[in-house]
């Protein structure tokens, strides 16, 4: 049974040498075979966010250079042309599959800070939530050294990560991991299932494939890992396998499934036991621990007393109740200076109180876990 078969939220990524043939410039016919499979998925009501390479390499086609440049500023002058025409065919083939399509570039700056991390997040979501398919790639027009991805892989697992998808699907130019390079060994043997973050994976992993990609198989191995990290497993496959995508959501066995060892919901509340220093705290009603113990509910402002500490949006806070105790911790929607003012207020008055409209939840269920 495939990973992707019960997988509600999906992230695909799509290496460079099948979006754009090779490197000679986007591959209309690809990209229309991306689309058409992604609107079958989404019209059985999954969510959906696309990672596709292939910026440098159609900015390279249509800058007539033959050779991927060196110079970071030639690399951030071929992505700024070739994302136009990258956007531009997605835009084109997912809408004649009625689907709307979005543009979003990202860097690690964009997810290593917390606020900017959950400004993303939020923007994500909320395009899954209006059908909007996400096309996701770095934002190499203003990287630097200290700061790209690096490769399209990891970028997909923190995708992954980002929304909580259930699978990251690794599309690339071989068939999945072999306990050595087929190109080189030919006893090797074809993993068809492991554990992700197994150390001797990378050992298994060899170089780069492609003079057009960045990514070889030890990438994809290590973004396993780190998707793993927030519970979402990994298939690693070739992209030209026919109707790929739909294959693995119908349930069969292709390429490479690397499974994580904690599932998505327990990773996630795991990584918010473990935070030891909290920036700040609320305290409670009676109202509010009834509805967080008994009812499963998010927390709300209007039950909040007291708000302690300096933290900001997206830091994990604990939830006091009445008596001081700890009952609960989670990611705060709110600053504490943002929490003081909506507290004992309901939702209706907080653009009123912020001068924005947000979240009426200070924090979410989802982001939520009890003590």
């Amino acid at each position: 049974m495939s990973l992707l078969s019960s997988a509600r939220r999906i992230v695909v990524k799509v290496g460079s040498s099948l979006v754009t043939n090779e490197g000679r410039g986007v591959d209309a016919e690809a990209i229309a075979n991306w689309s058409r499979q992604l609107a079958a998925l989404a019209g059985e009501g999954r969510e959906l966010v696309m990672v596709s390479s292939g910026a440098i390499a159609e900015g390279m086609k249509r800058l007539g250079w033959t050779t991927r440049p060196k110079e970071l500023h030639e690399l951030q002058a071929a992505a700024a042309v070739g994302q136009m025409g990258l956007a531009q065919m997605y835009e084109t083939q997912l809408s004649a599959h009625g689907l709307h399509s979005a543009q979003v570039l990202l860097t690690h700056a964009d997810l290593a800070d917390r606020e900017r991390y959950l400004n993303a997040r939020s923007t994500l979501l909320t395009l899954m939530a209006h059908r909007v398919l996400p096309v996701i790639n770095e934002n190499d027009t203003v990287v630097n050294d200290e700061i790209k991805f690096g490769d399209n892989d990891t970028l997909g697992a923190l995708v992954a990560n980002l929304v909580e998808a259930d699978v990251l699907v690794i599309l690339t130019d071989q068939r999945g991991l072999y306990s050595a390079d087929p190109r080189k060994h030919t006893q090797a043997r074809f993993i068809d299932n492991a554990q992700a973050g197994d150390p001797e994976l990378e050992r298994m992993a060899g170089g780069a494939g492609s003079s057009i990609g960045r990514g070889g198989m030890l990438t994809k191995i290590l973004a396993a890992k780190r998707a793993a990290g927030s519970g979402a497993g990994t298939i690693i496959a070739w992209g030209r396998e026919p109707d790929v995508l739909l294959r693995l959501a119908a349930g069969e066995a292709i390429g490479t499934a690397l499974r994580p060892s904690t599932a998505k919901l327990q990773a996630r509340k795991q990584w918010m036991v473990d935070h030891l220093q909290m920036r700040g705290a609320v305290r409670v009603d009676a109202g509010a621990v009834t509805k967080l113990r008994s009812e499963g509910k998010s927390l709300l402002p209007i039950g909040v007393l007291e708000v302690q500490g300096d933290f900001h949006r997206g830091d994990v806070i604990a939830v006091h109740g009445p008596d001081g105790a700890e009952l609960a911790r989670g990611l705060s929607n709110y600053s504490a200076a943002e929490s003081r003012l909506i507290a004992r207020k309901p939702s209706s008055e907080f653009e009123a109180l912020l001068g924005y409209a947000a979240e009426p939840e200070l924090i979410h269920r989802d982001n939520l876990v009890l003590r």
